[in-house]
């Protein structure tokens, strides 16, 4: 089974001067199916990295996605539209293009979970069938 990686998860599992590194770097080492990222958390991990002036995590990471440690998924137009379109549904949310990526891979891929800090938004979104998604790691 896949886990699809949220850049928040992203960032503190690859940073070790992040408050929840040890939790983040946990769910990520102890996953035993891939690893997915979807192609738009790249843009903003490396973005979030070098404006906490962190360059050395984007290079191992880097590193490890040509390795294959990780998957990068690939959104083609119609994902792109369908993100669109679930932000446009919650507006008041104010979910940007990332989030919405996320949630739709998993949905994509048929994922109940997902890897990510940002529970404000991912613990409302819900799949057109009416679905939550599992939030990893479990915050206290």
């Amino acid at each position: 089974m896949p886990l699809v990686l949220d850049t928040s998860v992203l960032v503190a599992a690859l940073d070790e001067g992040d408050e929840s590194h040890t939790a983040c770097r946990s769910t990520v080492e102890e996953h035993s199916g891939h690893l997915v990222v979807p192609s738009p958390v790249l843009v903003e991990f490396e973005h979030l990295l070098r404006v906490r002036r962190r360059p050395a995590p984007w290079l191992t990471f880097a590193e490890e996605l040509a390795a294959g440690a990780y998957a990068a998924y690939h959104l083609e137009p119609d994902m792109v539209l369908a993100a669109a379109r679930l932000q446009h549904r919650y507006a008041d949310l104010r979910i940007g293009f990332v989030d919405a990526a996320v949630f739709l891979t998993c949905v994509e891929l048929g994922e109940d979970k997902v890897a990510t800090l940002d529970h404000r938004h991912f613990s409302v979104l819900r799949t057109e069938d009416g679905r939550a998604l599992r939030l990893l790691p479990e915050l206290d």
